[in-house]
């Protein structure tokens, strides 16, 4: 991009260094030819599926090969080769490992636990469609991801290829939209959509956009953390055909952000599709203000917004991730004033049966009294207000 390079012998900046070399390869993948390491079909074909395979990558523990084997009829385990790659191949703790490799705490349900914690199956108006808020609608179009990340809200339905959407249930949840003018914003999920084909995608945005009274289409996909490379320039162009599109993803911690990541994410700005993040507040793996800060300011440097803080969802098998919502809302608190506003996502709980998302901000407000509103600012100052 133009303005990255300094003069000679001069240091990078941060937005040339982003995209600078690429992720150093498994051992196991050295051999691997290039065209066939930045294919995205060669990727999806070998991605690791078994303990034999995680172990060409990864000293599995004796503990993570037992849960491997104990949640393997409940929750299946697939890692592209890329995402393993980012793994610490000794440290059970490494923050991508742990996203990524079962653990025997998957088996343990709690009292507030949920199958479908957020209510989607209550409010299914169409095979694959979700219609919960006034104007907006999900639809569920594929069961299938890169990585099938441990700390799945759709652990239900997501790996399950009885949940797999077909071209007549397609048709069904298209005319419901087409007959529902009050619905304006879709949002494309699944599973991961960008696991379709091309033509397939192509074909529900397509559907999607002649559809005169949708004006919003995202695409919600952690494709740009787990496969970048599966949006080639050709497919960035047919979709960009079909815009406004909007891409939200899914980037948690900064091992997650890599040359490949952040050329992905420019190739969708530079194509006018709009990006966001949507990270997951996940226990041992983001909770801490240094952290999301720094992959928030590497978004924003791909001009990708940073949207949304999400609590763990009360899914079933994942509580060992989810943290004391006080840890939102002090991560929240510590970005207020000490970093730009655009770096500060909304942290949301999504309320349990269907009750939608309800964000959560530090209270800043210390009392109200004789007209005057008092608040504390970021530094903890008190300061005066009329309130009309």
């Amino acid at each position: 991009m133009p303005g990255q390079q300094g003069p000679p012998g001069a240091a990078l900046s941060a937005i040339a260094r982003d995209v600078a070399g690429e992720t150093p390869r498994p051992a196991a993948f050295a051999e691997v030819p290039a065209a066939d390491w930045t294919s995205w079909r060669w990727q999806q074909r070998n991605r690791l599926r078994a303990v034999a395979d995680l172990e060409r990558v990864i000293e599995l523990t004796s503990g993570e090969r037992d849960a491997f084997e104990a949640t393997s009829g409940r929750f299946r385990v697939a890692v592209t080769p890329y995402y393993a790659a980012l793994m610490d191949p000794v440290d059970p703790a490494c923050p991508v490992r742990r996203q990524a490799v079962p653990s025997a705490a998957e088996l343990t349900v709690g009292p507030w636990d949920r199958q479908d914690p957020l209510g989607e199956e209550r409010f299914l108006v169409a095979p694959g469609l979700t219609h919960r808020y006034p104007d907006r609608a999900l639809w569920y179009v594929t069961h299938n991801c890169p990585v099938y990340c441990r700390h799945c809200t759709r652990k239900r339905k997501v790996a399950d290829p009885t949940s797999a959407t077909s071209r007549p249930q397609w048709d069904a949840a298209l005319a419901y939209l087409a007959s529902h003018p009050e619905v304006r914003d879709v949002l494309v999920s699944g599973g991961d959509p960008l696991s379709l084909s091309d033509d397939r995608l192509l074909a529900v945005v397509s559907a999607l956009r002649r559809i005169p009274h949708i004006e919003v289409i995202r695409l919600c996909t952690r494709n740009p953390v787990t496969l970048p490379f599966r949006f080639t320039e050709d497919l960035v162009r047919r979709l960009a055909s079909l815009g406004p599109l909007f891409v939200h993803t899914h980037f948690n911690h900064p091992r997650e952000c890599t040359p490949e990541a952040a050329r992905c994410l420019r190739r969708l700005a530079d194509a006018g599709l709009s990006t966001a993040n949507q990270m997951v507040l996940l226990s041992g793996i983001n909770d801490d203000v240094a952290t999301v800060k720094r992959v928030n300011h590497w978004v924003l440097r791909q001009r990708c917004r940073p949207y949304y803080l999400f609590q763990a969802d009360l899914a079933e098998g994942i509580g060992h991730f989810r943290t004391p919502i006080q840890v939102g809302l002090d991560i929240i608190a510590a970005l207020r004033g000490h970093t730009s506003g655009m770096a500060v996502p909304h942290y949301v709980v999504d309320a349990p049966g269907g009750g939608g998302k309800v964000a959560l901000l530090p209270d800043a407000v210390v009392g109200r009294a004789d007209g005057v509103l008092t608040v504390r600012n970021y530094q903890g100052k008190l300061f005066e207000y009329p309130l009309a």
